[in-house]
């Protein structure tokens, strides 16, 4: 099982200063003022068995991006797997394109998470520790480095992969939410 999603819009920012470090008694500083170098997308796929993330970059996000990651995963993962991957309804995952290509790989299977519900896919926590371990504060001056930051982060977490653990269970989760519905 594959956990599927896009990062968009991933900014390339740099500082108009660099930012002042922390000091004895000093949070550290930085101005509130940026110089932006263009975005770039990542398209990630979190094996929740193992952790391993499988993830490629593009500068755009279309069907056609979205195809090419799923090449790319049918090619990293072996063929005697079938493979089920949990993802949102965006529209690039539905065009018929992406259908064509479905029916001609017939060991994916898409599981669609309920609208409003991305918090159910587990790569977006994958991508809130990549927002918070490398990009928050990163430094970028091209969109190719900010690429490069995040394949080295990739790497990185392949290194030595962890999968994530839930730390409530189901009941528990349902009526959390369910306190808040009424």
């Amino acid at each position: 099982m594959l956990c599927v999603d896009e990062k968009t819009q991933i900014q390339a920012l740099d500082r108009s200063q660099p930012m002042l470090p922390m000091a004895p008694g000093q949070v550290e500083r930085q101005t509130h003022d940026y110089r932006r170098h263009g975005t770039t997308s990542l398209f990630a796929a979190l094996d929740v068995a193992t952790g391993k993330v499988i993830g490629q970059v593009h500068r755009r996000h279309r069907a056609v991006e979205f195809r090419a990651f799923l090449d790319r995963i049918d090619q990293e993962v072996p063929e005697e797997f079938d493979l089920h991957l949990v993802l949102d309804n965006l529209s690039t995952h539905k065009t018929p394109s992406i259908q064509r290509w479905l029916l001609q790989h017939p060991r994916f299977q898409l599981h669609f998470t309920p609208t409003y519900s991305s918090w159910i896919n587990q790569v977006e926590r994958w991508f809130a520790e990549l927002t918070r371990k490398q990009l928050r504060r990163g430094v970028h001056r091209s969109t190719r480095a900010l690429e490069d930051d995040i394949r080295l982060y990739l790497a990185t977490c392949n290194d030595d992969p962890h999968p994530f653990v839930w730390v409530k269970t189901a009941d528990e989760i349902l009526a959390s939410i369910e306190r808040f519905c009424l």
